[in-house]
């Protein structure tokens, strides 16, 4: 596959439905796991987001020349990380205006994310979230792909410290950077 590719939707993508997995999740105190950062440092999501943080968190981002997972297009949600990210990277300015600090998540190897970081020139850093510490933490909803678990797709706002809202299902991924924008806007006024 095409550059290109990653970054258009097909459009017959099957739509996730809500399945509960995120409704506990306001509210929770962030735990404190140090996460490698595309910036080279490493990131606690717990101390991040002074008011607020906006995790973005994804199953993977396609790599140029690599087929995607057998079978990918027809996971509900699994499609559109690459265009999900270029609606963050496009809105950053907005939504950093806004008091946010925007960090993009998966369980992809560092390797892995600092390719899509500079293929993709995000000016916010990708966590790898290689063992789904968080997942164990915090109960993030998952998926089997590849002969190994995943992120749903989902997006965490983080005020203090803490989960103040969560955007899931996420659909469709390439307009998601702007609704969260929106709700930014909201609890802003």
């Amino acid at each position: 596959m095409t550059a290109a590719n990653y970054e258009q939707l097909p459009a017959d993508l099957p739509v996730p439905e809500d399945d509960g997995a995120a409704d506990h999740l306001p509210g929770l105190v962030m735990p404190s796991v140090p996460l490698p950062a595309t910036s080279g440092s490493t990131i606690d999501l717990a101390q991040a987001g002074r008011p607020r943080a906006i995790v973005y968190v994804y199953p993977m981002t396609g790599t140029p020349g690599v087929p995607l997972l057998e079978g990918w297009d027809q996971i509900p949600g699994a499609r559109g990380c690459t265009p999900e990210s270029m609606g963050f990277r496009d809105r950053y300015e907005e939504l950093t205006a806004l008091g946010a600090e925007v960090f993009g998540l998966s369980s992809q190897d560092p390797p892995d994310q600092a390719e899509a970081a500079a293929r993709l020139k995000l000016p916010f850093p990708l966590l790898s979230d290689a063992g789904l510490a968080l997942a164990g933490r915090l109960g993030l909803p998952t998926f089997e792909a590849g002969d190994r678990p995943r992120y749903k797709r989902l997006t965490l706002v983080i005020n203090g410290g803490q989960i103040e809202h969560v955007f899931y299902p996420v659909f469709p991924p390439d307009k998601h950077a702007a609704e969260v924008l929106d709700w930014l806007r909201q609890a802003a006024a």
